[in-house]
């Protein structure tokens, strides 16, 4: 399958465009949108949320990732094998904690041009193109790049709010593996407990919890964390 990762969001044409250049190249492939509403622009938060959400997907699929506010700039556009799943996209940090998370990367130069290649929509004219191409085994001109030479994202210290779902709840870059259920969370004046799931609290109570795909999130039971706490992308959250 072909998965997609983007912050095109759900209106206009681009996530239509994309896919439909996917189907021209690839028609028999089945396409699952994984994400399109990855923070606007937003690469490092982008690159955190791509690592975690990858793990609990097929490892026979290409992964066609646009969150490219540099298109038509100097970044190279590239495709990586990495422990055996495909990366479509721009070399702007967005595979950064993909990369660092893998045992076995292989990075390429995509050198393939398609006959027509807008300026400002690489996602369509270009990444899908190959996204397709490689789901179907077909070969297409690129280069080996070291992977060292790929673009890096600074390392901050996890706790920020990088994604709001659609019920208020704030997804943190603070990951299952990194705190003890026996710690708490501060926001504001406002400690925040460990439960395991959204029933073992009351209504309207807050709490935070490791959420499907192994983030730290901030929720309340049947209320909107971002909006009762003020939250929102970037907010800070403290840990006692």
């Amino acid at each position: 399958m072909i998965v997609t990762f983007t912050d095109f969001g759900i209106t206009g044409p681009y996530m239509g465009q994309m896919k439909a250049r996917l189907l021209e190249y690839a028609p028999c492939e089945p396409i699952v949108d994984l994400m399109v509403d990855v923070p606007a622009f937003q690469i490092a938060y982008g690159a955190k949320l791509l690592a975690g959400l990858v793990e609990n997907m097929p490892e026979e699929a290409v992964y066609l990732c646009v969150v490219d506010p540099g298109v038509g700039g100097q970044r190279k556009p590239i495709c990586l094998q990495c422990d055996g799943r495909w990366f479509v996209g721009p070399d702007n940090g967005l595979f950064h904690y993909i990369i660092q998370s893998s045992q076995n990367v292989q990075a390429f130069e995509i050198l393939w041009r398609g006959a027509v290649l807008s300026k400002s929509f690489h996602g369509r004219d270009l990444f899908a193109p190959v996204a397709a191409m490689l789901a179907q085994n077909i070969d297409f001109d690129k280069s080996a790049v070291p992977v060292d030479d790929l673009v890096t994202l600074s390392e901050t210290v996890a706790g920020e709010v990088i994604y709001i779902d659609g019920y208020g709840n704030c997804w943190t870059d603070i990951r299952h593996n990194d705190i003890a259920t026996s710690e708490t969370l501060k926001i504001g004046i406002q400690t925040l407990k460990y439960a395991d799931v959204f029933c073992d609290t009351e209504e309207g109570h807050a709490f935070w919890y490791f959420n499907s795909s192994g983030f730290v999130e901030i929720a309340i039971n049947q209320g909107n964390a971002a909006q009762i706490f003020g939250l929102m992308l970037g907010s800070q959250v403290n840990r006692n």
